[in-house]
């Protein structure tokens, strides 16, 4: 579908609407994706993942080893680059409930076989109960700034296995027991050296790399030089707006912070 048509949103449900008119199918073969008409084959496992307008959207679960496109399928990164912002997070939803149904077929407690259940999304263990939902890894991604005016400037570092010289914001998993803010000014620490205040919330974003959703933040600094963690962090600087390194492309969350930013708009309370 064209980059520039009108495409309905994803709307997440259980099953098709009544007034589904069409449907769509994105096989998953590994982790990429391959749309058809209809599933190749009857015995393949298919997740309904929602509505986009009058459509109904499907997974289809590619067993290991086939490959109904013969080499056309496309991972996620590329595929954003080729389609409507929309249907890559169709696409995205539909790569991870394919691959949570796959690493949960057997229960994490007692090791039986887990059946899928009509009406929620879930997988329940038939000897022992215990329930499976979909995995979703909370990590806080930000923005760190010093000044004001001209002379304000930004923190980005660039990551140990980056292969390329780019710098982004700073981000990590949000750990059991803290808040998301917490999580802001515990990453910051941990990653250069430096405390941040008056954290606030921007914006997120499903991140199907794996499983991930990304919450953007603003934060300042308050005090500190750069120190990084040379396990995560290869270098980390401050920049003002007429001297920023590469940085990440559209795709990503990062990169909508950092435009925000360069555009001079107000953001979080």
């Amino acid at each position: 579908m064209s980059r520039h048509a009108e495409v309905p949103r994803l709307v997440p449900s259980i099953k098709p609407a009544a007034h589904a008119r069409r449907n769509r199918f994105f096989h998953v073969v590994g982790s990429n994706i391959w749309e058809a008409d209809e599933p190749v084959a009857s015995d393949w496992h298919v997740h309904f993942i929602g509505m986009m307008g009058d459509v109904a959207v499907w997974a289809v679960d590619v067993p290991h080893g086939l490959d109904p496109a013969d080499g056309a399928s496309i991972d996620l990164f590329s595929y954003h680059g080729r389609s409507h912002e929309n249907d890559w997070l169709a696409a995205g939803r539909a790569v991870q409930l394919v691959e949570w149904a796959r690493t949960h077929k057997f229960c994490g407690r007692c090791g039986q076989p887990t059946q899928r259940l009509d009406g929620e999304r879930a997988m329940r263990c038939a000897a022992c109960g215990l329930m499976a939902f979909p995995r979703l890894a909370p990590a806080i991604i930000t923005l760190v700034t010093r000044g004001e005016g001209d002379e304000e400037e930004a923190l980005l570092a660039r990551g140990v296995q980056w292969k390329q010289p780019m710098y982004s914001c700073l981000a990590g998993f949000v750990e059991p027991g803290e808040t998301l803010e917490e999580a802001v000014v515990r990453e910051t620490m941990e990653e250069v050296g430096v405390s941040v205040g008056n954290v606030r919330y921007v914006r997120s974003q499903p991140w199907p790399f794996p499983h991930s959703l990304m919450l953007g933040f603003r934060a300042d600094w308050l005090h500190g030089d750069i120190v990084c963690d040379p396990v995560e962090i290869a270098d980390a600087q401050w920049f003002r707006r007429d001297e920023i390194p590469m940085i990440p492309p559209g795709i990503s969350i990062a990169r909508r912070l950092i435009d925000l930013w360069l555009q001079g708009t107000i953001v979080g309370s």
